[in-house]
């Protein structure tokens, strides 16, 4: 049997998302949780791991760039659009940041979960997956956002800027050549990066993050290899010449959030074939990357809410992380690894908004639970005086 470029690329990607789906669930890797250990008990070794994936897919996609093999000026989203919506990045990532810590994970780690028995995690990436359904299939998005969003954002292209990657942005201030200055850019964030991940011995003993950290980053730049290199960019003239096309081909790697609405209208029409995109792949091989070592491994374990308030919690969540997904145009793995990688100011700016929302969540609910007759707005400047973001005289509780 004969399989058009564009089922290989499918293909590809969903053997590609197991081997992720596997090597995250037995390595623990998740953003929330290294944020979580950082905040909580200053436990830097999976932010390590997290940043150790953004370097790696980083220099492959300088690496990339550099032997013209992939072309990141045109990708599925296009992180280094010329339309700065700097709204977009630090409401949707903050939204993303509260909803993934009361979601008890980022979307790649509840598909992971999904794999390994949580049913949670089933109802997580269903209500995430009807909201980015409507931010994206609707006028949901135009209604609640646009209006007010796309007049405040920034067209670079009025300023002679072909995009908001670093190099663009640099190159125009410094009347350099875009392509050396993000090779000079990314090398140096690289190597800044690398130390600190290998600077702690605890790290350097630790098997687990490390090759969490290096599967990460390297199944990012496989997909954009696999979607964006020779065999990609034939597939998108091979479709280019279909009156029926299939949805979302083109230059693209690992994001979790629009992909679970994806997946919903796939499964409202289970025979149109073309609704099979590559994030639909993604999403069912890190399912099922993750259930094969789960199962292997003995791990395998059903879990269902605890109460009523932690499904409220879980659902709070599911939708802010669908909105916010969206919103902000990728997740943690998708602006935050994936995205960061073609160096876009707007990934940086997603990346500190789900870090700065998911933090001070933590602290809100942590002071919650010390002081129960604590008010929210006590909670929350206490938190940010504990995030260093608000002077220590201004403090309303005392950490135990």
């Amino acid at each position: 049997m004969e399989f058009s470029l564009n089922t290989q690329i499918l293909i590809g990607t969903f053997l590609i998302a197991a081997v992720l789906g596997a090597v995250v669930n037995k390595t623990n890797f998740c953003t929330m949780g290294a944020v979580s250990d950082w905040v909580n008990i200053g436990d830097k070794g999976r932010l390590r791991a997290w940043c150790l994936a953004l370097t790696v897919a980083l220099i492959g996609v300088m690496v990339m760039e550099s032997m013209a093999l992939v072309s990141f000026d045109g990708t599925r989203p296009p992180y280094r659009s010329a339309n700065f919506a700097w709204a977009r990045y630090l409401l949707g990532g903050a939204l993303f940041g509260v909803g993934m810590t009361l979601a008890s994970g980022c979307g790649n780690k509840n598909l992971v979960r999904i794999g390994g028995g949580n049913l949670k995690s089933i109802f997580v990436v269903a209500v995430a997956g009807v909201f980015a359904y409507l931010m994206t299939k609707t006028d949901f998005y135009g209604i609640v956002f646009h209006s007010w969003i796309n007049p405040i954002s920034i067209d670079l292209s009025r300023m002679d800027l072909s995009g908001q990657d670093l190099g663009s942005l640099f190159a125009a201030a410094t009347g350099g050549d875009a392509a050396n200055i993000r090779l000079i850019v990314g090398g140096l964030i690289s190597v800044v990066v690398l130390v600190f991940v290998f600077k702690s011995r605890d790290f350097r003993r630790s098997r687990d993050n490390i090759l969490g950290g290096l599967a990460v980053g390297l199944a990012v730049i496989a997909a954009w290899y696999l979607t964006g290199g020779p065999m990609g960019q034939e597939a998108i003239e091979e479709v280019e010449w279909l009156d029926a096309k299939p949805d979302g081909v083109g230059v693209q790697s690992f994001t979790f959030i629009n992909p679970m609405g994806e997946t919903l209208a796939y499964l409202a029409e289970p025979r149109n074939l073309l609704l099979v995109t590559f994030g639909v792949a993604a999403l069912a091989g890190v399912i099922v990357g993750s259930f094969i070592y789960a199962v292997l491994t003995g791990n395998f374990r059903v879990e269902w809410f605890a109460s009523i308030a932690d499904f409220l919690r879980h659902l709070i969540g599911a939708v802010l992380m669908g909105i916010g997904g969206v919103l902000g145009m990728g997740c943690t793995i998708g602006q935050g690894v994936t995205g960061t990688s073609t160096l876009a100011l707007g990934s940086f700016l997603t990346l500190f908004s789900i870090i700065l929302g998911s933090a001070t969540t933590m602290k809100v609910e942590y002071y919650r639970m010390l002081y129960e007759e604590a008010s929210f707005g006590d909670a929350l400047v206490t938190g940010l005086v504990d995030l260093h973001l608000l002077p220590r005289g201004l403090r309303r509780l005392e950490a135990l």
